[in-house]
């Protein structure tokens, strides 16, 4: 077959970028043409790869959506393909993989009622409504359980159009043989003492991701946890206001900002305690990834994979609705518990085991490639 992937933009360490790009390759392995649309594309291109990008600007991004959809569109009438893949709401799909939260609900329950008059409210629900509407064919591709009934909640869309997804972790996320040697040679190229307690936060979009309720829980600690700790934030985002706020709470010594890199698996090892106080996030990847490394988490419970976090007993997830001196006293119960947090990576490990995290792209290219009736 040959098929068409589109997302709006690439680039090698986003969540959604990575499972695009897992799924594709998973596709053309099993013999299949990848043809990629997109407006952004940065890093290497796959060998066997047909990446177009779409030469589309605009003042708003809902206006520069729909040039591209119209650009995507022209393209396929005159180079047609079996099937059209999205990870971005859009019409004309045969197959969306679920990436983003209902972008209804949270109009509804989230946005003063003002926005719904908008056009870039007009023109996301519209998209949204292309993809989940009774009579739109669309399969689509849940990583997120707790999703699908919001979305059946507001578009009354079929239930056996939904194929809900394992999670996909990469397998060299898993903590290798020689994981004590990569920790010892990763803390003394960062400096780190014998006492010093590392929390990473890991993940693109930093106000999404809770960063400024994860500087507040460091500033708060008590002195002698304060002094032995650091905190190092990896990610595609700018950290301005956040430095500006880790200075405000005399902290900045201890934070560390870091772009988005390839060895991550190095900080998973390298560290003492993963934190993830999300203010929403549809699934979170790193959670999965830092507990199949043996990394305890501290996660809110608003993610779409906490509940792997307390199914697998590898650290501890946050109630909602959120309280941020709950946070700060679970953060100083997690640091100051040495022997508790070497319980928790033993337990990260066994689940890891025994537990399906890694096989997404098969199911995903599963569904994208079987017969239509």
């Amino acid at each position: 077959m040959q098929l068409a992937f589109i997302l709006y933009k690439y680039f090698p360490f986003g969540g959604l970028q990575r499972d695009f790009m897992r799924i594709a390759l998973e596709c053309q392995r099993r013999g299949h043409m990848v043809r990629v649309y997109a407006m952004i594309w940065e890093g290497e291109v796959p060998e066997g790869f047909e990446v177009l990008i779409a030469p589309v600007k605009a003042l708003f991004n809902h206006t520069r959506n729909e040039r591209f959809t119209a650009w995507v569109e022209a393209d396929l009438a005159k180079r047609p393909v079996d099937r059209v893949i999205g990870f971005n709401k859009m019409p004309g799909l045969d197959v969306y993989y679920a990436a983003d939260p209902c972008f209804e609900d949270k109009a509804q329950t989230l946005r003063n009622p003002i926005y719904r008059r908008w056009g870039r409210y007009k023109h996301f629900a519209e998209y949204e409504r292309a993809v989940f509407a009774p009579q739109a064919k669309t399969q689509i591709l849940m990583i997120s359980e707790v999703q699908q009934p919001l979305f059946i909640k507001h578009y009354a869309t079929p239930a056996d159009r939904f194929h809900l997804l394992p999670p996909g972790i990469a397998q060299d996320r898993k903590a290798p043989s020689n994981a004590l040697d990569i920790r010892a040679e990763f803390r003394r190229e960062f400096r780190l003492e014998g006492d010093d307690l590392l929390l990473v936060q890991i993940g693109s979009g930093f106000k999404t991701k809770g960063l400024d309720r994860s500087l507040r829980a460091v500033a708060s600690l008590p002195p002698e946890l304060k002094r032995r700790a650091r905190l190092f934030v990896i990610g595609q985002d700018d950290p301005g206001t956040f430095q500006v706020q880790a200075r405000n709470l005399g902290v900045s010594d201890q934070v560390m900002f870091l772009e988005g890199r390839s060895d991550i698996p190095r900080f998973l090892l390298g560290a003492d305690l993963l934190i993830h106080p999300a203010y929403n996030e549809n699934t979170g990847t790193v959670l999965l990834e830092a507990l199949v490394a043996g990394l305890p988490v501290l996660v809110t419970d608003v993610c779409g994979y906490a509940h792997y976090i307390a199914d697998a007993d590898c650290g501890r997830v946050v109630p909602s609705p959120f309280e941020q001196g709950h946070l700060d006293r679970l953060l100083a119960e997690m640091l100051a518990g040495n022997e508790q947090r070497a319980l928790w990576s033993q337990n990260a490990l066994a689940f890891a085991e025994g537990a399906d995290l890694y096989s997404m792209p098969e199911r995903a290219a599963d569904v994208i490639l079987a017969e239509r009736p």
